[in-house]
């Protein structure tokens, strides 16, 4: 295992931007508001990503940063229960991401953001912890203190470029309808898609140009998929192409990512595309489908492949109260992500409540099936074709639009 040079001059920007974070002085400010529009995720700070994001469905929701010394600030909490009817005896709802304990209290997810906007330089920093970053960081032997990073970047963004912007270091992936933070997207649990079918980041350089008013597009040079440790020879190997169309009734957003994904059962190119088409015809409705295909070769150069689809929707009822559905169907077809060779099927209704500003709580319905049995029922595992829980949460963040 080595650790590349340029990932060691990452570790020695974030020790230097958290110093200069601490050092800094000023009055405390608000920077300008950060307002959530459909078309994008409000993220916790109000550094601008170098791709466009993929067309997340956000919260009604605003935040905007403290600003100290130049620096933005600004943090998050989200805490769930989540009743089973299945009541698996390893507390763990099979498919689910993040939100995946069963019949508990847990904390999924809570951070703090510090950035800088790029003029012409910017950085941004994302420190975590709950049960969030232990799955984003679950699958490879990254540094012991990375696992409490979402993202570590810096940002580049020439005068008189007409808004071309280079991000390098470690940031999240383009590919998605939906975001790690629950408060950014309409449904509190994540899809399938999210789960299965895509990368949660990336580590290397990503580009956006913007052309014209209405399209922007983009490249990426990345490790691979959640990698920032090299292991298995994939650095900087991977290219990501993004593009999207952006209109004032819809959002179309498309991502392609392929490269070497060498791991100890997989060779070859790993190939993704991933696509969501945002709808907002009136301002109190809004809907989406995202569809995701993808392929790896394995050691015995058998392919497998992924595919699913999902759509949903989000009607804001009144100010403070909103409904959102979703459906969804997920293909695997040789049982690479799941483990077992299966078509499953995922209904989710949630409802939303805005309890003041910086307080949103959440009450979710979702059922989850398959084909085969595979899910967990108490003591037996893999006994069931469904599943289905009740989750109710509470998501702070801070500080707050008013």
């Amino acid at each position: 295992m080595r650790v590349s040079s340029a990932k060691a001059l990452l570790y020695l920007f974030l020790a230097a931007s958290l110093g200069w974070a601490q050092a800094s002085g000023g009055d405390q400010t608000s920077s300008s508001p950060q307002t959530a529009p459909a078309t994008t995720p409000t993220q916790a700070a109000p550094a601008a990503p170098a791709t466009p994001p993929p067309p997340t469905p956000a919260t009604t929701l605003s935040t905007s940063a403290v600003r100290l010394g130049g620096i933005d600030f600004s943090g998050m909490f989200d805490g769930y229960y989540s009743f089973s009817n299945e009541h698996p005896a390893n507390g763990l709802n099979q498919l689910y991401n993040f939100d995946d304990h069963a019949d508990q209290i847990d904390l999924n997810f809570a951070k703090m953001t510090v950035s800088h906007d790029p003029d012409p330089v910017g950085f941004r920093v994302d420190v975590g912890f709950g049960r969030t970053m232990q799955l984003v960081h679950a699958q490879i032997p990254d540094p012991e203190w990375f696992r409490f990073i979402e993202q570590a970047y810096v940002s580049l963004k020439p005068k008189g470029w007409k808004g071309f912007e280079a991000d390098f270091g470690d940031f999240v992936t383009s590919a998605g309808a939906e975001v790690i933070e629950s408060k950014d997207n309409w449904n509190y649990s994540r899809s399938l898609l999210f789960a299965l079918a895509i990368p949660y980041y990336h580590f290397g350089i990503r580009t956006s140009m913007p052309i014209g008013s209405s399209v922007n597009v983009g490249v990426q040079v990345v490790d691979g998929w959640n990698e920032i440790v090299d292991q298995h020879g994939n650095n900087m190997q991977t290219v990501g192409i993004t593009g999207a169309i952006t209109r004032k009734k819809f959002t179309w957003s498309n991502n392609y990512y392929v490269g070497p994904q060498w791991t100890a059962v997989t060779r070859g190119n790993r190939n993704l595309y991933d696509t969501t088409l945002l709808l907002t015809p009136p301002d109190k409705f809004s809907a989406y489908i995202n569809f995701d295909y993808g392929q790896q070769h394995a050691l015995t150069s058998s392919l497998n492949y992924w595919v699913g689809f999902a759509v949903a929707a989000h009607y804001q009822v009144t100010k403070r109260i909103a409904f959102s559905p979703r459906v969804e169907y997920y293909n695997d077809a040789t049982g690479f992500t799941t483990g077992t060779t299966q078509q499953l099927h995922e209904v989710t209704l949630t409802g939303e409540y805005k309890l003041l500003d910086g307080l949103l709580a959440r009450a979710e319905f979702r059922h989850d099936g398959s084909d085969v049995p595979f899910f967990d029922h108490g003591l037996q595992s893999g006994v069931s074709k469904s599943q289905s829980t009740i989750t109710v949460a509470l998501m702070g963040f801070f500080p707050v639009k008013h």
